[in-house]
């Protein structure tokens, strides 16, 4: 086997191990799946025209990462007006609707600033730790940990009112009432 074939395997295989959620992680950091998807593709591109370079570091994952999401705010950027222009006129009526959940989450991950979304993506929807998320977006791991707690706050406060917390909070209250009746029960049985 020649080196060459080495490095396309060792890259395919890294691809198919990583492609996926990479571009879950993308969509979920600029809310455009079609832009995820262009950038995250991009990003491997690159990756792949410097694979002995990328593949050196160990893991290649953040570099692409990081690039993939350089690229999708670089081509927002560039297409604001496009987007603008897509919103004025409403969304084309065959595409299918997304759940109550989903559009939630996707609105307040929306209302969380650039560093403050990309560090709750990293880190609850990677797993990421906050070392880790630091080191890929060049902040301290105070700064990581400041925009996580202030993410959370807010985004605390917008998903609150969402039908699923609501439905889980009515059925943790029920639960909470069906226990205490049980007990009242066996405690005037007993």
């Amino acid at each position: 086997m020649t080196a060459g074939s080495e490095d396309a395997e060792a890259f395919d295989a890294f691809y198919a191990a990583t492609a996926k959620r990479l571009v879950a992680t993308v969509y979920a950091m600029t809310g455009d799946l079609g832009e995820a998807e262009d950038a995250v593709q991009e990003a491997y591109v690159r990756a792949w025209q410097r694979w002995d370079k990328v593949s050196a570091t160990g893991d290649p994952l953040p570099w692409v990462r990081t690039v993939a999401v350089r690229l999708s705010i670089s081509t927002w950027r560039r297409t604001r007006g496009r987007l603008r222009a897509h919103f004025r006129h409403g969304v084309p009526a065959d595409v299918p609707g997304l759940s109550e959940d989903r559009v939630a989450l996707m609105g307040a991950l929306e209302e969380l600033n650039r560093d403050q979304r990309q560090a709750v993506v990293l880190h609850h929807m990677l797993g990421l730790p906050v070392e880790e998320v630091a080191r890929e977006t060049g902040a301290s791991n105070g700064a990581v940990r400041t925009r996580l707690h202030r993410a959370r706050r807010i985004l605390g406060e917008r998903l609150a009112d969402t039908p699923a917390a609501v439905g889980r909070q009515v059925t943790a209250r029920n639960a909470a009432e069906r226990s205490a009746a049980e007990r009242k029960g066996r405690v005037r049985h007993g």
